[in-house]
């Protein structure tokens, strides 16, 4: 039965904060045995999106920004807030206007690095500092929009040469190469109240190598400009373990880090990291109907145009379980890896899997995909009707 009152556990929402309540359950067989509506179902889960900001403030080196655009809704930046995060990484107008509506004493950081004058304008009105730059133009607008003020801290984005090891390359959109970084630091150094390096190793980063690497190469780039800098920001790229993707724990990233940090001289500079998928990932997960099986294939009503964008478009898998509608009837302890196809007419709208569920899956079952806290509800559509709006919490 869900929870009466109140309907969220104090470390989640305060009952002040009404716009942001969710309905709340002890658990998500509780919440489906009041469940007779046809949308699939996106679950908040507040202990994990605490504990993972716990854990990223007792291990990371640094300061910890949270990358908003892994998951905007208001309530996960408030979990974020009440496990202690208290900077965000923010790329738009509504970005800014959402973090600081819920949490009006963060810290942001506009790190998007090609901004429009009228986000530039917006954001130093609102009292953000931080600015990301990759390039010559994108500094002049940012001086310009902000009247050359005298309290800027500027970030200069990179571009990194190729890793192998993250599963999705940032390499080729945004960043300024070794030689261009060096002329842009020598101008940004004359300009900025404060000064630093931002980059980011990919998202999805397997190897920690890769952000030792990362760090080396800025080492070299700092002793060729001999430009000292006030900041150092690791970006993201963090990883979140999924079937067949299982990488090193994040504490061995965190100590790869420091260990990099220690071996180079890079000075004193403030250590930054900005984890979206990382921190909301492992506290967010969909209910998904099935409302058709073929053998093995699995008609829900949730796909790609929904939370399961990755698991299309990459071909990622993600953990499952099975709930079943019958409850007199268990799940089967043989299983079958199954393909999934979402709701819509779209032939694009698969995801191959496999998904590894219990060979008794029938027509009004519920399987619970989880890691999908961050990208997956934030990439929702609305195509051919099938958006859903439910959220909940679960407390267990």
């Amino acid at each position: 039965m869900p929870y009466s009152a109140p309907l969220l556990a104090p470390s989640f929402l305060p009952d002040h904060d009404q716009p942001y309540r969710l309905p709340a359950f002890r658990s998500v067989a509780d919440y489906l045995s009041t469940y007779h509506g046809d949308e699939a179902v996106y679950v908040l889960y507040p202990k994990r999106i605490e504990a993972s900001a716990r854990q990223f403030l007792s291990g990371f080196p640094g300061k910890t920004l949270y990358a908003v655009e892994a998951n905007p809704h208001p309530a996960v930046l408030r979990c974020l807030q009440t496990g202690g995060i208290r900077a965000f990484d923010v790329a738009s107008i509504r970005e800014i206007d959402l973090v600081m509506d819920i949490c009006p004493e963060a810290e942001l950081y506009l790190m998007h690095p090609v901004k429009s004058r009228q986000t530039i304008r917006h954001a130093y009105a609102r009292g953000v500092r931080h600015y990301a730059f990759d390039c010559e133009a994108e500094l002049r607008k940012i001086l310009e929009e902000t009247g050359a003020a005298n309290d800027l801290h500027l970030h200069l984005r990179l571009a990194l040469p190729k890793s192998g090891s993250a599963n999705m390359p940032l390499m080729g959109k945004y960043g300024a190469d070794f030689q261009t970084a060096i002329s842009l630091l020598q101008t940004a150094r004359r300009q900025a109240a404060k000064l630093g390096i931002c980059f980011h190793v990919g998202s999805q980063c397997m190897d920690p190598a890769d952000f030792a690497g990362a760090l080396s190469y800025v080492n070299k780039l700092l002793k060729t400009s001999q430009i000292s800098i006030d900041s150092l920001d690791c970006g993201g790229g963090f990883p979140v373990a999924y079937p067949g993707m299982i990488p090193p724990p994040l504490e061995v990233f965190f100590e790869c880090i420091s260990e990099t940090l220690a071996e180079l001289d890079f000075g004193a500079p403030e250590i930054l990291c900005e984890p979206g998928r990382a921190l909301a990932a492992p506290g967010g997960a969909t209910l998904a109907r099935v409302e058709l099986r073929k053998t093995d294939a699995l008609y829900l009503n949730e796909g790609a145009y929904g939370s399961l964008f990755d698991a299309a478009q990459c071909g990622w898998s993600y953990p499952v379980k099975l709930h079943k509608a019958d409850t007199g009837q268990p799940a089967c302890d043989a299983l079958t890896a199954y393909r999934f196809f979402g709701p819509t007419c779209d032939s694009l709208d698969q995801m191959p899997g496999p998904f590894l569920l219990p060979d008794n899956v029938k027509e009004g079952d519920w399987i619970e995909i989880g890691q999908l806290g961050a990208y997956g509800q934030a990439l929702c559509s609305d195509f051919n009707g099938f958006q859903s709006d439910r959220t909940i919490a679960v407390l267990g």
